[in-house]
């Protein structure tokens, strides 16, 4: 496992929160928390902008993202909008997640409410080579469902 430094800073509205922290010794995201002045209910259908309370300075070369939460999503149908979400290493403004609630009955945000979950992940930057022709595959260009459902040789 290999670890590295990130810089956060933790905003004045959030002086009573913990920092984010992995809860078990093997876990690849870390919780955030809600960082709202008072609780909410996120309404069925709606979406919220929820801030966490910190910034942080990603090192050259990694990138943040900000994926839902399981229990959330199983138990209350409550997901992060746009999963994963993307913070770039040189964002320097507050985290947010956006919530959705695609559930059927308002889902209760409190204050330090665990809400998602936070991945630190390298980049590697593409550089295009610009070609007449591709490879050929087995696949080919069999997009969307072409490769069958269920077992092996059924649905296919």
């Amino acid at each position: 496992m290999s670890v590295v430094s990130v810089q956060l800073k933790r905003l004045d509205h959030a002086a009573d929160l913990p920092l984010p922290a992995y809860e078990t010794a093997h876990a690849a995201g870390m919780d955030l928390m809600a960082c709202i002045p008072a609780d909410m209910d996120l309404a069925p259908g709606k979406r919220a902008l929820i801030p966490t309370g910190f910034a942080i300075a990603l090192p050259e070369g990694f990138e943040a993202q900000v994926r839902p939460r399981s229990g959330l999503a199983a138990k209350h149908g409550v997901t992060v909008l746009n999963a994963p979400g993307t913070i770039d290493a040189d964002y320097r403004g507050e985290i947010g997640v956006i919530l959705i609630n695609h559930g059927d009955v308002a889902f209760a945000i409190t204050r330090g409410m665990r809400i998602a979950q936070l991945v630190i992940a390298p980049v590697c930057r593409a550089v295009w080579a610009d070609v007449e022709s591709l490879s050929e595959t087995s696949r080919g260009t069999g997009g969307f469902g072409s490769t069958g459902t269920g077992k092996k040789g059924v649905g296919e």
